[in-house]
């Protein structure tokens, strides 16, 4: 029982101190796929470490404090929107033809990943895979 609670402690810690950093602009993909790794690995054992890593990482992107800032930004840039008939969600591949993606501005901390607009809804991409990592709303 002593270890399981000095393991949910150190996981806490972590958690937090990722998260702030994360905020900072500094973190990334990286600090959330290390906090949701360790978090993941205390509920879940290796599974939930993978899991939980995998979920960190995507919310690596734009700080809640940060995204309304950056929406501002994509609106004055005038990006045109881009029509999917599908519903818009973390998660979703975009086509590889028709959607142009732009850089996110150095200031934001989210350089791993690009912007569109896709039905009126500014969204941050792995531009790997096109997955859309965050809606930014």
């Amino acid at each position: 029982m002593r270890h399981i609670l000095l393991a949910a402690t150190a996981a806490a810690a972590l958690t937090m101190s990722g998260a702030a950093f994360a905020q900072n602009g500094q973190g990334g993909a990286a600090a959330g796929a290390a906090t949701g790794a360790v978090g993941g690995a205390i509920v879940g054992g290796p599974v939930g470490a993978v899991v939980g890593g995998a979920v960190g990482a995507i919310a690596g992107g734009l700080s809640a404090q940060q995204a309304p800032e950056f929406r501002q930004y994509v609106v004055r840039q005038d990006v045109p929107s881009y029509r999917y008939q599908n519903e818009v969600t973390v998660g979703t591949v975009l086509p590889a033809d028709g959607v142009r993606y732009y850089e996110v501005p150095e200031q934001y901390g989210a350089r791993d990943y690009r912007y569109t607009v896709v039905n009126d809804q500014v969204v941050l991409v792995d531009p790997r895979s096109r997955r859309i990592v965050q809606v930014v709303r």
